[in-house]
């Protein structure tokens, strides 16, 4: 039987238990990250969980302990359910309390819970993905990694009922990012993905990616991609956590190059790759 984390306490499934007035499931008043495992132990753990304590202070939460041992937890999670290939999902609402929409008193203490979801021994390896644009009609702080994520849910799936994987987000014809990814395209030998800002989440994967440009000297242009720029590109790949980097074959029916992987892609996917953990020793 599962393990879950709930707040400080390691429970079984049976075990779990959120109030109906949690402000997580009213308001989607919360945080999440999700971690990569591999080979037993989390990729850019560190960066991920940074990420989620910058979006709790930046919706004004007080998490109830730090970083370091949130790290712990989540590790004795994954040991505990004996994850070698995975995720572990975490999530921190703002607590349970009357339905008011202000926030609580300080009395009210945020909920923590997580689990862990394995993957198969044998990975299966994706096909390029095909995308559809879809208009972006998120909130404005997109850089916040919240549980509102309808608009989110909508965009996926207006692309899922065209056949794609992934919806292609634009402000009036300003490419952003995906429903669940970072975008980006490649022209000419260099890479163009929309700069860091209040209308994309800053992946951990984007930066990885990032680093690993900076490292193989790939020239990169941290610029705002039209959808006719999109249409005309060599290349074109997305990165999410669970995906890396996904080579994109098809976008709103047009094929992007020969509809395969291109040079630039297949490069910084080696170098992604052998960023890696080593697999943790099996117990």
């Amino acid at each position: 039987m599962s393990m879950y984390l709930m707040n400080d306490r390691f429970v079984k499934n049976d075990e779990v238990s959120i109030s109906i007035e949690d402000r997580g499931y009213y308001f989607g008043d919360g945080v999440y990250e999700v971690i990569r495992v591999y080979g037993g132990i989390m990729f850019t753990a560190e960066e991920h969980i940074g990420r989620m304590y910058e979006s709790a202070e930046k919706i004004r939460m007080t998490l109830p302990y730090g970083p370091e041992e949130m790290l712990s937890k989540l590790t004795r999670l994954i040991e505990e359910n004996a994850i070698r290939e995975g995720h572990v999902y975490v999530q921190a609402t703002r607590g349970s309390a009357p339905r008011v929409h202000q926030f609580p008193g300080e009395d009210i203490t945020p909920v923590i819970t997580a689990y862990t979801k394995s993957y198969p021994e044998v990975p299966v390896v994706p096909e390029p993905a095909k995308l559809k644009s879809v208009d972006d009609v998120r909130w404005l702080r997109c850089d916040i990694k919240s549980l509102n994520l309808l608009a989110n849910v909508m965009a996926k799936q207006e692309a899922h009922e065209a056949g794609c994987l992934e919806a292609l987000l634009h402000r009036d014809g300003t490419v952003t990012e995906g429903s669940s990814s970072n975008m980006f395209g490649v022209k000419d030998g260099v890479i163009y993905t929309h700069p860091v800002s209040n209308f994309i989440l800053n992946g951990i994967t984007r930066r990885v990616i990032m680093q690993c440009c900076e490292e193989i000297g790939q020239p990169v242009a941290e610029e705002p991609m039209s959808l006719e720029d999109v249409y005309s590109m060599d290349e074109f790949f997305m990165s999410s956590t669970t995906n890396g980097i996904l080579p994109v074959s098809e976008i709103d029916g047009q094929k992007v190059g020969e509809g395969t992987p291109g040079p630039v892609t297949k490069r910084l996917m080696a170098a992604f790759e052998a960023k890696l953990p080593e697999p943790a020793p099996t117990r």
